[in-house]
């Protein structure tokens, strides 16, 4: 009987030992490397505008400000780009790329998504053409991650003057669009 009860805090023993191992070795807390690039890649040039900011309440503002641009195109479709061959348009994403060791924007691209849908009569099927835009937003050269995101905070960041430019982000749709 007792070499029972000895043998299972033996076993209880050697598996909480095993359970902290990860926390006991040299390498914990240690950054490991990304398994999607290789040990001795470079950093990418440019990363997304949400990844390069620094901290969280840049990064909600860009939030918000993607979330006000999406509120903006609703307001301004109706009376100027949702008319005509297809009237069904989408504003997807509002994306923006960042020179990681200078914080220059590299592009700002707005991807819009359009259909038009149309019931054949004979057969009942609903017949579906689609179409998408990615429009460039007009930035100076030069323009920081950090001078965008203080333009664009606010309720109308689409009709916002670009820094360094007089030109919007709506100008920007209306030669795309």
């Amino acid at each position: 009987m007792k070499i029972r009860t000895s043998h299972r805090r033996w076993t209880a023993a050697l598996a909480a030992l095993c359970l902290c191992m990860p926390a006991l070795s040299p390498a914990a807390g240690k950054d490991t490397p990304r398994k999607d690039r290789p040990r001795n890649a470079q950093p990418p040039a440019y990363v997304d505008m949400h990844s390069y900011l620094p901290d969280w309440q840049d990064r909600d503002a860009w939030l918000d400000i993607t979330y006000q641009l999406k509120m903006n195109f609703l307001d301004v479709c109706g009376d100027t780009f949702c008319e005509g061959e297809y009237a069904n348009l989408e504003a997807l994403s509002y994306r923006c790329s960042v020179e990681a060791a200078t914080g220059n924007i590299g592009e700002c691209v707005w991807v819009i998504a359009a259909s038009q849908e149309e019931i054949n009569p004979n057969d009942g099927k609903v017949m579906v053409s689609l179409r998408e835009w990615q429009c460039v937003s007009p930035l100076a050269a030069h323009t920081s991650a950090e001078q965008l995101v203080a333009t664009l905070k606010g309720r109308d960041p689409i009709h916002a003057p670009l820094p360094n430019t007089k030109q919007t982000i709506y100008d920007g749709l209306t030669a795309c669009l």
